[in-house]
């Protein structure tokens, strides 16, 4: 049975349409990733199999119960870390972990000893006694997923877990998922909108675009589908169609500055594009990326976000105040 199946889930906002008929299933055991630019419809996805909003239409089972006909049932299973901390910052970070495991009626024995435990998976048991609020951005995070593991959940949902934080508090995040993912097994799903997140954390994404699922598969075959290399021919000229005639050549388009190649083997073929491109002010060759992935399916770079502005986190703001 797969951890999570959804089925055509659908949500609207008057005519905001923030997730439209989205169907994918989630097996246990993965990191799985919900990719794309903010106002994509990741969070309202994510609220909707949290529980916290109901879809319009559709349907989804999150470890078996159906997310509105069992919602105290899927809430007791998952793990939930939210964009924003969400822990009391007078409180020190045992007495935040302890509240939520008497939350969830867990025995003051089994409370103790599994703070003990989620506080030495995330680094912070020489930390516990300290206030929230003297807490660094990364080490507030990290109390946030260990409370989100507190009660042992199945499933663990991070919405935009390193966002805010700088390189070197990302980077402990990653590892502490990382370790999760191989030696806890538990599911984990994550929304991010940062590229390297989704290649170094999951097993498979669904890249989300308007709500849509505009691509689903492993990082690695996402990327061997598209192949070759990405090359940009800085300072050529014209728009790039005639080096279609090559076949190893499988996309050209002109952009700022010069025109940008996908290419089989570009180091092999360099010279002979270079004789049909006339000249060029210099040549940049790197393997294809995940932006390149979502500019291929959906026409545009990640960084361009929704065409209609953060319309999806809009959506929810308008609904959760309803």
């Amino acid at each position: 049975m797969p951890a999570v199946s959804i089925q055509n889930l659908t949500k609207t906002y008057g005519t905001l349409l923030a997730v439209d008929n989205l169907s994918l299933e989630i097996e246990e055991g993965e990191v799985f990733g919900l990719l794309g630019p903010n106002g994509a419809g990741k969070t309202t996805t994510l609220m909707m199999l949290v529980t916290l909003i109901p879809p319009t239409s559709g349907s989804a089972s999150v470890n078996g119960f159906d997310i509105v006909t069992r919602a105290e049932q899927v809430r007791k299973s998952i793990g939930v870390v939210f964009q924003d901390p969400s822990s009391d910052e007078t409180l020190t970070g045992y007495e935040n972990l302890n509240l939520h495991g008497m939350l969830y009626g867990m025995p003051a024995v089994l409370r103790e000893q599994r703070i003990e435990e989620v506080l030495a998976l995330v680094g912070l048991t020489q930390r516990k006694d300290d206030v929230m609020k003297k807490y660094s951005g990364g080490m507030r995070r990290r109390l946030e997923l260990a409370r989100g593991l507190m009660h042992h959940p199945t499933i663990l949902f991070l919405d935009e877990p390193t966002l805010g934080l700088d390189p070197q508090a990302r980077e402990r995040i990653w590892e502490y998922v990382k370790n999760l993912a191989e030696k806890k097994n538990i599911t984990i799903i994550l929304t991010t909108h940062y590229m390297e997140e989704a290649d170094r954390l999951c097993n498979r994404i669904a890249i989300i675009d308007r709500g849509k699922v505009a691509a689903l598969g492993s990082p690695a075959r996402l990327k061997q589908e598209i192949g070759g290399d990405r090359v940009f021919l800085e300072g050529a000229r014209g728009d790039g169609k005639d080096l279609l005639d090559l076949e190893f050549v499988r996309r050209a388009e002109p952009v700022s500055g010069g025109i940008s190649l996908v290419v089989e083997d570009a180091r092999r073929h360099l010279q002979e594009i270079l004789s049909r491109s006339g000249p060029v002010e210099s040549v940049d060759i790197r393997p294809v990326t995940l932006e390149d992935v979502f500019l291929h399916h959906t026409g545009r770079e990640m960084r361009e976000g929704s065409p209609d502005g953060n319309w999806a986190d809009k959506a929810i703001q308008a609904g959760l105040r309803r």
